[in-house]
Order: C-alpha cells, then sequence, then structure tokens
C-alpha cells in the first residue's frame, strides 16, 4: 500500500529547483509593484473612500494609476462593482461591439460562464447575439494549439474584436504564454490595425514579468478574487489597456456620460491596495502548488496538463482523473483541509453560467476566491479535476497527502 506521506516527501524535494526559479520572478514582478507604489505615492490617505455616487474618489484615481503602471497599460479601472471576472469581460465585449460586428475568439471555444454573454446559450437575456453581434472561432489544432496558419488570414471586413482567452478554462489545451500572445497580436494586427485584441487574464496576472497590454493587447479583463487581488480583496474586478477602450467598458458597467467616474469603494481601497502588492506573492505560492501537485499526480499515473517541469501560464493545474468517483473523492479531501467549512461535503450542483453541473471544493475566507486553494471540476467525462491557486506551497501539499489516499481508494 502507497505511503502517502512518504511519497509526498519525496516529491516536494524533486521540486525543489523549480521552486527557486519561482522566487526570482516574484521578485522582479513586486519590485515592479512596489516602483508603482512609490512613483504614485501611495498614502494612507489614499485608504479612505467617498459614499454616495463616489465622484472625485482620490484612493480609486491613484488605485486606477497604480494598476494601469503595473500591467504596462494607458489605464485602468479597479472596481469593486464587476461581480466578477465574466462581468468585466461583459463590459469590455457590450462598450466595444456594436449591431453587425464580429467577435473572433481565436483560442478555441470560451470559458462556460461566456457562452450566455455570447449567444451560445440561453435566450431572451440581452446576449451579445441578440445585439445583432456575430460570432465566429477558430478552432484549435489537434494538438491543443493556436491554429497559426487560419489565424494569418482569418480577420474579415466586419471583425471589430479578437478575443483571446489566456487560461485553459475547463479545457485541457495548453495556456497560453505571453509569447503567444505577442504573436497573436501581430498576426491579427497584420491584417487589419484596427481590430481590437481583448484578453481574458483571468488566472494570468503575475505568472510571467509582462502582462498581455506590455505585449501589444489593446484591453484585458479579469477578477480580482484571483491573482491580482492578492487573496485578501473582498471581490471585484478590473479592465486595463487603451484609455479610450477602458472607458467604453467603464460606460456599460455604469452608464454613458458617467463611466469611470463614478461607483463608491465603500471603504475596500486599503485592501485593494495590499492585495496587489501581496499577489505576486501570491501567485507564486499558487504556481509551486501547481508544480508539486502535477509532480505527485503524473508519477500516480494519472494525465496532467500542464506537465511537472512545464513553465506555468496560469495558476490552474488539471488531473485527469477518470471517473466521478475520484472526481469528487479528490474535491472532498481538499474540501477537508480547507480553513472554511472543511466539514461540509462537496457534491455535484448546478452553478450559473455553466452548462453541466460542477463538484467544487474551496473553504476559503472569500467566497469564491480562486486564488486562495481550490479544486472543482465539471462532472462530464473525461473527468478532469481544476486545481486552483493557494497561499502558500505547504498548504497545498497537506491537502494532497489526503487526496492522494482518497482517489487511491475511490
Amino acid at each position: 500500500m502507497l505511503n502517502a506521506g512518504l511519497f509526498l516527501f519525496d516529491a516536494e524535494k524533486a521540486v525543489q529547483p523549480i521552486f527557486s526559479s519561482i522566487d526570482t520572478q516574484v521578485k522582479q514582478n513586486l519590485r515592479k509593484v512596489l516602483r508603482a507604489f512609490s512613483d504614485h505615492r501611495v498614502g494612507s490617505h489614499h485608504f479612505t473612500s467617498v459614499s454616495g455616487y463616489g465622484h472625485d474618489d482620490l484612493g480609486r484615481q491613484v488605485l486606477d494609476q497604480v494598476f494601469a503602471q503595473v500591467m504596462g497599460a494607458e489605464a485602468a479601472a479597479v472596481r469593486v462593482q464587476f461581480v466578477s471576472g465574466t462581468h468585466a469581460i461583459a463590459c469590455a465585449l457590450f462598450g466595444i461591439l456594436r449591431p453587425g460586428d464580429e467577435l473572433l475568439a481565436v483560442a478555441g471555444a470560451p470559458y462556460d460562464t461566456l457562452e450566455e454573454v455570447i449567444g451560445l446559450r440561453g435566450q431572451g437575456q440581452g446576449s451579445l447575439a441578440e445585439f445583432g453581434i456575430h460570432y465566429r472561432q477558430l478552432e484549435l489544432t489537434a494538438q491543443g494549439t493556436v491554429d497559426w496558419q487560419t489565424l494569418a488570414s482569418a480577420i474579415r471586413p466586419h471583425t471589430r474584436l479578437v478575443h483571446i482567452q489566456r487560461s485553459c478554462g475547463y479545457g485541457w489545451r495548453p495556456s497560453l504564454s505571453i509569447e503567444e500572445i505577442e504573436k497573436i497580436v501581430v498576426l491579427v494586427k497584420g491584417q487589419n490595425p484596427d481590430v481590437v485584441c481583448f484578453v481574458d487574464n483571468c488566472y494570468g496576472e503575475f505568472i510571467e514579468v509582462q502582462e498581455p497590454t506590455q505585449v501589444g493587447a489593446d484591453l484585458m479583463a479579469g477578477s480580482l478574487i484571483k491573482n491580482p487581488g492578492g487573496t485578501i480583496a473582498t471581490a471585484g474586478g478590473y479592465v486595463a489597456g487603451r484609455a479610450d477602450l477602458v472607458e467604453a467598458a467603464c460606460c456599460r458597467l455604469t452608464s454613458p456620460g458617467i463611466g469611470s467616474h463614478g461607483g463608491a469603494t465603500f471603504e475596500q481601497h486599503r485592501l485593494l491596495f495590499q492585495g496587489l502588492f501581496l499577489a505576486p506573492q501570491m501567485v507564486g505560492e499558487a504556481m509551486k502548488g501547481n508544480h508539486l501537485t502535477a509532480h505527485v499526480f503524473q508519477q500516480l499515473g494519472y494525465p496532467v496538463n500542464p506537465l511537472p517541469e512545464a513553465p506555468r501560464r496560469d495558476v490552474i493545474q488539471a488531473i485527469q482523473l477518470g471517473s466521478p468517483e475520484k472526481l469528487k473523492a479528490f474535491c472532498r479531501a481538499i474540501q477537508q483541509n480547507s480553513p472554511v467549512g472543511a466539514y461540509l461535503d462537496p457534491i455535484p450542483a448546478e452553478m450559473y453560467g455553466y452548462e453541466s453541473e460542477l463538484v467544487m471544493a474551496g473553504g476559503t475566507f472569500i467566497d469564491g476566491s480562486t486564488s486562495e486553494f481550490s479544486a472543482d471540476g465539471p462532472l462530464r467525462e473525461p473527468y478532469v479535476v481544476f486545481c486552483q491557486g493557494g497561499t502558500h506551497w505547504t498548504h497545498v501539499a497537506i491537502a494532497l497527502e489526503d487526496a492522494i489516499r482518497a482517489v487511491g481508494a475511490a
């Protein structure tokens, strides 16, 4: 019978060299954050916020400027009013696209929660399709990569926006590197420089030392309860990129004429600033946990994506478990090792925006936070579990020990 503790101890020793390289990258990203805080003279007076309409909120204005500098963008809007990453993305799409425009997804099918936004599922709720916006997607190659040959001539006269999903989502394809995102932008702009290159940046912030807006992307969006919130932002999302496009997205969040100039922050500024400061370190810990998870389950004979020594492109580690029993057993082990709600038993259930039932384990301090350690997966073949986040890799290691036993017994 496998000794889970000893097996995990050997795995930890095997991935230590990778941990050292991650620490070097964390330092580069943290230096970038510190420089932005210094350049914009962040002080404790920026932690207070105004009430009501939220006009002339100095803290919010400076946070936007700091975030934009960190992301290498012309402008940014960091808002607690964004309900999720999907909401921030939807605001960007509705802000830019107009009837008759085409939205082109270049990395295969979008994340499940965008299907109803686009109009691929559901009806009568005001999807892009219902506003006369056309959708087309380029399928991935048999190897799960971007079809570069097709992309080189894919832009049509009415193509207005190219959607680039950085993360694999609930797929098995490799997530996109910054280098690949830059290549997409170059190919698109070579056909029509006016096409907006938009990046769904969820799960990708601080994974590398550059962000999509530093390699030519016009606009990107993400969630604050993922990477850039540093595990302590209580809610919210962001858009960052060209100033006119950021404003267009904000006009959909609030209204035309108000745009980025309204929205009270409800005394959340300190957490948003501090979360951004913590983000490089928290992302580094999540990456370490992912490497360890990949090494452990590959050694146990399960297909994993990415592979144990592959460079990380987001904070998601996928494991193909092959059966619903193993998927539920894995999530149960993660839940039982969570700081909040360890007594709960995750069971398959429907969730707003998703097509399949999900099994979700996430006893997190911020509800739904995927910058904290969590695991989930759709209850459909081939029964893949997706591990995300982690405030410190040692927590992941403790949970993995029980997960090894649980999956082996399922």
